[in-house]
């Protein structure tokens, strides 16, 4: 049971955290590489202030702040380069990121990480067992993903799908694009410092190495499996993605073979919906669904 609620309440941060990278990239087409940058500065952020006896509302409100300061100081100083040049300036800001976790270590311990950060507590009440941090990190995420659920199918979220499809378009029509662009990046740091708070008080220990370019590229295959630009996709990408996780754990193999495996077969699972779903298994099934009610109106 214990094991299930931990699958649970990693399957519930991954949704928010890869539905608010699918806001701007896959309905803004912000190829926006800083990510798990943010995560990390929401994780760090809430585990100290938790660490020095503040409170846990008070971590997440904290990273919340930072998020959204750095996130418009980022989106500001690059939203308007191409694609390529975009992705390249985010990344380096999430490498600039890790490299600080990793050599502050009068505040981040480098390396050796935080260890023995608290369980959640909310006015007293502390969420200590795993069905209980099960029930807290789900409310959050549930929460979230309304938000972003109303944001993509409010008139907002046409407007970024228009940015999506044709930018010159949405400008033709009185719309600053750039601005819509900066808000939504915005929106999807902030949202990806709170699922950073949630990280570091599911785990209870964090360090730099849990937020490097590789996850980055976790989270990218996460949504481009399932399907970016769809609101579904996500859930797919991320039930997927750990259903392969977790599988090769029980495979009779030796424990040093594991991460390979599950990179390979991360790859092959990404090449294989590349060729044959380009739009992702949420895209299919959108299409599918799109030419039944074609064929019923014919």
């Amino acid at each position: 049971m214990d094991y299930l609620l931990h699958i649970g309440i990693m399957a519930m941060i991954y949704f928010a955290t890869v539905q608010a990278l699918n806001i701007y990239l896959g309905y803004s087409n912000i190829l926006a590489l800083s990510h798990v940058a943010f995560t990390a500065i929401g994780a760090y952020a809430s585990a100290l202030i938790t660490l020095n006896g503040g409170s846990t509302l008070t971590g997440f409100l904290v990273g919340i702040i930072l998020c959204a300061s750095l996130g418009f100081i980022v989106g500001l100083s690059s939203i308007k380069l191409d694609a390529d040049y975009l992705g390249i300036a985010t990344l380096g800001f999430t490498m600039i990121v890790n490299g600080i976790l990793l050599n502050w270590s009068e505040v981040t311990r480098g390396p050796l990480g935080l260890p023995g950060i608290p369980r959640p507590e909310v006015f007293g009440y502390r969420f200590a067992t795993k069905i209980e941090l099960f029930i807290f990190i789900s409310l959050i995420s549930i929460f979230l993903l309304w938000i972003m659920w109303r944001l993509v199918k409010s008139p907002y979220g046409r407007i970024l799908e228009t940015i999506r499809e044709d930018e010159t378009a949405a400008q033709s029509l009185g719309h600053n694009t750039t601005n819509y662009k900066l808000q939504v990046f915005v929106i999807g740091s902030v949202i990806a410092g709170i699922t950073g708070g949630m990280w570091s008080h599911f785990l209870t220990f964090i360090d730099p190495k849990f937020f490097v370019i590789a996850d980055m590229g976790l989270l990218l295959v996460m949504l481009l499996v399932g399907g970016a630009g769809t609101f579904r996709g996500p859930f797919y990408g991320v039930l997927f993605i750990l259903l392969i996780q977790e599988g090769v754990t029980f495979l009779p193999i030796a424990p040093q073979l594991v991460g390979s495996l599950q990179l390979f077969l991360y790859s092959f699972l990404f090449l294989a919906v590349l060729m044959y779903f380009p739009e992702g298994i949420g895209g299919y099934i959108k299409n599918k669904k799109r030419g039944r009610k074609q064929l019923m109106n014919y």
